[in-house]
């Protein structure tokens, strides 16, 4: 459904120091760098696959989302989404896709926005019979209620982010480019959009694109992770191929009927935290069934849990070996 090969965006930008003589210079003569947003990656996303596109900040994730969606021209390579080149903007490429950003919205501030889906059912020429359906579908979905009826303004932020999606979808895209779409919102609200997106994609077969600095986002919805940093791809697989290979070994947590020495814990493996009531360690892979038979045999444990790393860490410990080992390379 989507392939990018050698994709890149750089752009020209303009440098000055601060102050009003730099200023003044800059009028005559100006400073120019080239900044690679996007760097020549190359991946390729099936129908109906759900798959994280990962990265810190500045990695080039919007920057490569915009091209995919037609949004910016590449610098260089190319990228096809459904057949179509999306910087030639056609109609039927127009109608599979939708982009939605988590700090953007399209919904008009002071209508409701029942208005902005009547105002979207029109530009993307959705017959009434289809467009009826599809909204009655994502208002039970969403759980939209009476929130149709209310100027947006009234509105919480989890309140708007579920009628965005809702304004997004009325057409029924068939690739969905979500770039943060749960910023800003609460625990549950944000349980609640995954759910949903999980949902459409299950029931529509619609492929996803998903950012976010949530990595529970990812954790919950993306068995497929592409990771990019400075704009060049660093990894593409399973997710849980990437934490075996980033941090090889699991989580244990032990907590206690008694206190525990840490001296004592610290037979069983790496000791991340520790205190009287509890102790997380770190564990090889095949390590873990004699540690926990040990603890089990030897310490008043009263509640144990094994687990992969937090992905946070191993997201962390990636970003800083990709840039390690472009720092030697140069």
């Amino acid at each position: 459904m989507i392939r990018i090969r050698g994709l890149q965006k750089h752009y020209r930008v303009h440098k000055r120091p601060p102050g009003v003589k730099a200023a003044l210079k800059s009028l005559f003569k100006r400073d120019y760098e080239w900044v690679k947003a996007v760097d020549g990656i190359d991946f390729d996303v099936a129908a109906g696959e759900r798959v994280g596109f990962l990265g810190p900040n500045g990695a080039g994730k919007t920057t490569t989302l915009k091209m995919a969606s037609g949004l910016l021209y590449p610098t260089a390579g190319e990228v096809t989404v459904g057949g179509h080149v999306p910087q030639r903007r056609e109609t039927e490429f127009l109608k599979k896709i939708m982009l939605v950003m988590g700090q953007k919205q399209q919904l008009l501030w002071d209508l409701p926005p029942s208005e902005t889906f009547e105002l979207n059912r029109a530009i993307y020429d959705v017959p009434r019979a289809d467009f009826n359906r599809r909204l009655k579908e994502l208002s039970e979905l969403l759980e939209l209620g009476e929130l149709v009826s209310k100027p947006t303004r009234q509105l919480s932020l989890g309140e708007r982010m579920k009628c965005e999606l809702a304004a997004a979808l009325v057409h029924g895209p068939k690739v969905l480019f979500l770039d943060e779409p749960t910023i800003g919102l609460d625990v549950s609200m944000q349980v609640a959009m995954r759910d949903f997106i999980r949902k459409y994609n299950e029931e529509y077969g619609a492929t996803l694109i998903l950012t976010s600095h949530y990595m529970d986002d990812v954790t919950a919805l993306c068995p497929r992770v592409v990771v990019i940093d400075k704009g060049v791809l660093s990894f593409d697989g399973k997710l849980e191929e990437l934490v075996k290979r980033v941090r090889p070994e699991k989580r244990l947590t032990l907590r206690f009927s008694a206190p525990v020495p840490r001296e004592q814990v610290a037979e069983l493996g790496t000791v991340v935290k520790h205190d009287h009531a509890e102790s997380v360690l770190q564990v090889p892979h095949d390590g873990v069934n004699t540690a926990v038979a040990r603890a089990l045999a030897t310490l008043p444990v009263v509640d144990l849990n094994v687990e992969n790393p937090p992905l946070e860490e191993v997201m962390s410990e990636l970003f800083a070996r990709s840039r390690a080992e472009r720092e030697v390379a140069a």
